[in-house]
């Protein structure tokens, strides 16, 4: 629409004690032709910039934590898991975005990339933010960051693995807009997508009381999703496959006897050390938990469906 469909009647300055808080009343042209008058409060804190710092060999991401008082009041602990990035006070938002990377990361920043600008909240705020990447190596680093103690700022620098990063959107570890629209650019437009050893995780014993037949049931399950794992380019493994005939040799001869407790979870978490994701799948498990709640410590990526993975274009065996 053009600027004839909007006539602004009335501005009042509600409070310019951090930034400016305006409330404007206005008429909009409605797509039937007729006027309507309308109020609405516009907070303006300037234009700004973000940052993903990627480094493409090692496969690793650059982030921050730092505390969000908004996000505190909003039911959460306050503290985001985000891509670097501030207001441009004036400056171009290359020359600004160089200068907040290495404030809060401690990492020297040369060549960027921008790759779309967006507004992140129109209903209520003016800003518009410049999106930027860029790559990054170990020698760049000159200091620790942690960004402008004057300033409020106390910031811990991240280095996660791309993967670990991209199950974190999905736990729900970043919850930050910006940081996921960054993530998942570098997942489609730069990265090499590589096939994940995935270990499918979903109840085995659980609601079964042990009984062959459904313990069989939910095997068969996993084993469904082990096969779309593998449509989908990855090289999926379950614990039972592993466990159940270590087990077996052992001396196990049922399931929930001495030998299968004490040996069987041991297999399965020494097999969740060599993969490099962990997807959950079913009802409630205790033993799943666990080896979710292992997952988190080994950083591994976390999902909880097929549809969350990275595909990857990979021809079915012959």
């Amino acid at each position: 629409m053009s600027e004839a469909s909007i006539r602004i009647t009335g501005e009042q300055t509600l409070s310019d004690n951090w930034y400016v808080l305006k409330k404007y009343s206005f008429e909009l042209r409605r797509r039937d032709g007729s006027w309507q008058a309308q109020t609405r409060e516009v907070y303006d804190r300037g234009n700004g910039a973000t940052i993903l710092l990627y480094n493409l060999e090692r496969r690793t991401v650059l982030l921050t934590r730092q505390f969000r008082m908004p996000a505190y009041v909003n039911d959460h602990d306050g503290y985001l898991i985000e891509t670097a990035a501030g207001l441009l006070d004036n400056a171009s938002p290359e020359v600004r975005i160089r200068q907040e990377a290495e404030e809060e990361t401690g990492y020297r920043v040369g060549e960027v990339q921008k790759v779309f600008d967006a507004f992140m909240s129109p209903g209520s705020v003016t800003e518009r933010v410049h999106f930027f990447i860029a790559r990054y190596q170990a020698d760049d680093r000159i200091d620790d960051g942690g960004g402008l103690e004057h300033e409020g700022e106390d910031i811990e620098v991240l280095e996660l693995d791309i993967d670990q990063a991209l199950g974190m959107i999905h736990s729900g570890e970043i919850a930050d807009g910006k940081t996921i629209m960054l993530l998942q650019y570098l997942q489609l437009h730069v990265l090499k997508p590589r096939s994940l050893m995935v270990l499918v995780a979903g109840p085995y014993r659980s609601g079964t009381g042990d009984d062959p037949t459904l313990l069989a049931r939910n095997v068969e399950a996993m084993e469904q999703c082990a096969a779309q794992v593998l449509a989908a380019g990855h090289f999926p493994l379950l614990g039972e496959w592993v466990a159940l005939p270590m087990t077996r040799l052992a001396g196990s001869t049922a399931v929930g006897d001495e030998v299968y407790e004490a040996q069987f979870h041991a297999y399965a978490e020494r097999l969740l050390q060599r993969c490099d994701a962990v997807l959950r799948i079913g009802g409630p498990s205790a033993g799943c938990d666990a080896m979710l709640e292992q997952a988190r410590r080994q950083g591994l990526a976390i999902y909880h469906g097929v549809e969350q993975l990275p595909v990857l274009t990979i021809p079915s065996p012959a």
